[in-house]
């Protein structure tokens, strides 16, 4: 626990410096685009990723709908536990920030100053969470969030504002939490979103306008049906 809240000379700082480095001699522009994509862009194409495959589910058959509209639901909310986790393991480790302790890097994020501890990196476990939760609603649309997780995690390194172990364990963390917990989430997410699709007037959330709503079995018309079709059979054997 010292040796990484202090950060000695090993292959975690070594590869933060390597890393860094790009910074430093990338053009201005690169740098701010990576900011920018860090800070912005890459949970803007999460969320619309969840949008994509929310529209896609919506014109699934209900049984294969409602346990992707689950999963969809436990993405976001498995990435919010994930962050809670993180609050108090934070302070248990107490890893100050990197440029805190090793002179040289290039700083592209003034801010996360206002953050003294750097393990583990937020921006890698919400990222991370909400992709491993798309991948278990859509596995194709889920591992294209993986990938934007790890150019998340790889940007808070460039950036000179985590050491890599604080973006691995990121990732660990919020595929732990999604995965752990799936099946408790599931089993009380899915007949939830079942009761939604039943609904009259929610049914829009999980449902594409052209499909028809599930209805209940009418027990009354069956009984009719199959007292219609005896006496129907009857009436050939007399």
């Amino acid at each position: 626990m010292a040796a990484l809240a202090t950060g000695g000379p090993n292959v975690d700082v070594s590869l933060l410096y390597g890393v860094n480095a790009l910074a430093r001699y990338a053009p201005a522009a690169v740098d701010r685009a990576v900011v920018l994509a860090s800070s912005y862009g890459i949970p803007l194409l999460m969320v619309l990723l969840v949008l994509w495959c929310w529209r896609g589910a919506r014109r699934q058959e209900p049984a294969a709908a409602a346990e992707t509209f689950a999963a969809l639901l436990w993405a976001p909310l498995a990435a919010v536990v994930a962050l809670a986790v993180n609050v108090p393991l934070r302070q248990l480790v107490g890893r100050n920030r990197p440029f805190h302790m090793h002179e040289g890097l290039h700083v592209l994020e003034p801010a996360a100053s206002q953050s003294l501890y750097s393990f583990v990196s937020d921006h890698a476990t919400l990222t991370m969470a909400l992709g491993m939760g798309l991948f278990l609603a859509r596995r194709r649309i889920g591992l294209i969030g993986i990938g934007l997780a790890l150019a998340e995690g790889l940007s808070r390194v460039y950036m000179g504002v985590h050491y890599p172990t604080d973006v691995v364990g990121g990732f660990a963390l919020g595929t732990a939490v999604v995965l752990v917990l799936a099946p408790l989430a599931m089993a009380a997410l899915t007949p939830a979103v079942r009761a939604v699709a039943r609904s009259p007037r929610a049914a829009r959330l999980v449902r594409a306008r052209g499909l028809a709503r599930p209805r209940p079995v009418e027990l009354g018309g069956e009984r009719a049906a199959v007292g219609g079709a005896r006496t129907h059979d009857s009436d050939l054997a007399a």
